[in-house]
């Protein structure tokens, strides 16, 4: 069954924006009597019925309601330094929000090149990936954040800093130390790396140095790898 966004859906008649009604109708081909699901972002699936199959203003009614919330019970929060080419990044996300993930945030480092994201795109990016993954809660993206304020804000149980640094081999593995059912903070530098003050900064408020692998990955793999190793943990 297809699933819609409806982040403001309040009542029992719901009429989709014009874009989502012309996917609805037009693309997907439903009509009245056809039924899809919506979601608020917020862990909320709404079974609705079409019941005016207008290409502009399909409305719908709602059926049923159930809160499902996220699939795992933990959160995951991922700060990732954006990439020089931002579609890069864009693709870290969709696939993360497939994968399921809680929270990202723009991490700003010493050897950043970029520092800006567009907010905008990347809210797109996220909910079209919600609602190809079926899934009901929609990550939160963090702006633009500085690495000193991240590292001593952080709030999750386990913290982890991956990095490529000259004891690179003697890390442990991510999924070796990583426990299940716990909020987890995995930081990913920019290409550039994390500076050795910044790694000992993260290690002076509780951050634990991890390895993902012997192969050497661009951000936006490293972080989808880590994203990965810690549902893989969890299952």
């Amino acid at each position: 069954m297809f699933l819609f966004y409806a982040p403001d859906i309040t009542e029992n008649v719901y009429t989709l924006p014009e874009t989502e009604s012309r996917h609805c109708i037009k693309a997907l081909r439903l009509k009245c009597g056809d039924q899809i699901l919506l979601t608020d972002g917020k862990g909320n699936l709404f079974d609705a019925c079409i019941i005016d199959d207008n290409i502009s203003h399909c409305s719908l009614e709602i059926i049923k309601r159930q809160y499902v919330g996220n699939n795992f019970p933990y959160h995951l929060h991922m700060a990732v330094a954006p990439t020089k080419n931002s579609d890069r990044y864009e693709w870290f996300a969709e696939k993360a929000v497939e994968i399921g993930i809680s929270e990202i945030t723009a991490l700003i480092c010493k050897n950043s090149e970029k520092t800006h994201l567009k907010s905008k795109r990347l809210e797109r990016v996220f909910i079209a990936a919600l609602k190809q993954s079926l899934r009901c809660v929609l990550p939160t993206f963090n702006p633009e954040t500085s690495f000193t304020h991240l590292v001593k804000t952080a709030k999750e149980t386990q913290k982890f800093v991956a990095y490529c640094g000259e004891e690179e081999n003697l890390l442990p593995l991510l999924q070796h130390i990583c426990q299940r059912n716990t909020d987890t903070l995995v930081l990913i530098g920019p290409e550039g790396d994390f500076t050795p003050q910044e790694i000992n900064l993260a290690k002076q408020h509780g951050f634990i140095p991890v390895s993902l692998g012997k192969s050497r990955l661009r951000t936006e793999t490293a972080a989808l790898v880590a994203c990965n190793t810690i549902h893989f943990v969890n299952q």
